[in-house]
Order: C-alpha cells, then structure tokens, then sequence
C-alpha cells in the first residue's frame, strides 16, 4: 500500500444542532467558513443529515449536521486552523451563547486513503 499522498486533508466535524436553531447554526457556520477559507482553507461545507442509519446520536428534534473542511496537508490544516481560532471574529462565536452544545461535537483530520 502506498503511503504517497494522494489528495488533500479534510477536517471532518459532526454536530447534532437542535433543529428549532438550525437557521442561526447556519449562519454562524457561514462565517466560521468564510473565516477559514481566508486564511487559506480550499474549501468549507455543511451538510444536514438527510437518511442517517441508526445509531447517530440525535435526539428528538435534532439535525446531525456534518462539516467538512479540506487543506492541501495536515500542516497546511494545523497553520490556518491555528489562524482561524485566533481570529477575533471567531473569538467572539466562540464567546456567543451557541445554537448546539459544541461539547457534542465530533470531529478529526483525516488522510487520504483512496482517491478514484
């Protein structure tokens, strides 16, 4: 197997968001997204679940969202991540009362494995 990589870095976070708040999770991952692809991010997306197997931890009116952020490296993700949760503009998120407890937020970087 090779150890070559063969595509970019991805940060992956999973949060279930209340749905009843979904709108401002929206926007506030927005401008988190916009925050990170300034500093160099290729590229910042969400998702909403849609069809999740069973065993997501969602409860009764909650809407597991996915994010995902790609970087050409982990030391390119590890440089504008650091950037970004120094940004004052994230500093003052990180401060606002939250549309989801983001201490139920799952997240990691993750290599390439296969690329078709």
């Amino acid at each position: 197997m090779s150890t070559t990589p063969i595509g970019p870095y991805v940060d992956i976070y999973l949060l279930p968001v209340p749905e009843r708040n979904l709108g401002a999770y929206e926007l506030q991952a927005a401008a988190f997204g916009a925050v990170a692809r300034e500093y160099g991010a290729l590229s910042y997306r969400e998702f909403r679940g849609d069809d999740l197997s069973p065993g997501f931890p969602v409860g009764e009116g909650e809407v597991m969202t996915v994010a995902v952020a790609e970087f050409t490296s982990r030391a390119h993700r590890d440089d504008v991540m650091a950037k970004v949760m120094d940004d004052p503009r994230v500093q003052l998120m990180i401060a606002a009362e939250q549309p989801a407890d983001m201490g139920r937020m799952v997240y990691g970087g993750f290599a390439p494995l296969v690329s078709e």
